[in-house]
């Protein structure tokens, strides 16, 4: 006799969910702050240990983490323009405050915590151009940032899609890359 076992399932809407995204670095955008500009040369992420990076609400160590990468609520993706995140926030009272500020636009700039291992000084020009990260701690969501150009909005049905569109995208070139590498092999050796 055939038995069939079924539960009701919870579907969730995307406007449901607390999910935010956006820049929290752009390469080879100068930031000027007491007459000395910094900037984050593309590339300066390449070698970065980023196995465990949290976001945080102004870097506060008090504040209750909104993410991290490693329970994969934390997604960092180094992209031409920067390190680009996505951050699905559980609904704890702090991060749906925090999100709320975020999306009505009182809140819509980042920052990062991290050690430089190489950077260059240009003394006369008062410009410091970090060339490569060894280890980014935190990104945060922050009321006052360093650097201007960077951004955080809370994810919306058109933004997802984009987004998953362009990560599909990425993946076919990869695998026709590498199918296209493959190939060039077979001639090689053959």
């Amino acid at each position: 006799m055939k038995e069939l076992r079924s539960m009701p399932l919870e579907v969730r809407a995307l406007e449901d969910e607390m999910v935010i995204e956006g820049y929290a670095l752009k390469f080879d955008s100068p930031a000027t702050h007491y007459g000395m500009t910094e900037v984050l040369a593309k590339g300066c992420l390449d070698e970065a240990d980023m196995s465990d990076v949290v976001m945080r609400y102004n870097h506060e160590d008090t504040y209750l983490l909104m993410a991290r990468t490693r329970n994969k609520s934390l997604e960092l993706e180094v992209d031409d323009i920067g390190l680009r995140f996505v951050a699905h926030l559980i609904p704890t009272q702090s991060n749906k405050d925090v999100y709320e500020a975020i999306k009505s636009g009182l809140l819509d700039k980042c920052s990062f915590a991290f050690t430089c291992e190489e950077e260059l000084w240009n003394e006369e020009e008062q410009l410091r151009t970090i060339l490569k990260i060894d280890k980014l701690f935190d990104i945060a969501v922050v009321n006052v940032p360093y650097y201007d150009d960077t951004e955080v909005h809370t994810r919306n049905v058109e933004t997802a899609k984009d987004y998953a569109l362009r990560k599909n995208a990425e993946a076919k070139r990869k695998l026709l890359d590498r199918m296209a590498k493959d190939e060039l092999l077979k001639k090689i050796i053959i």
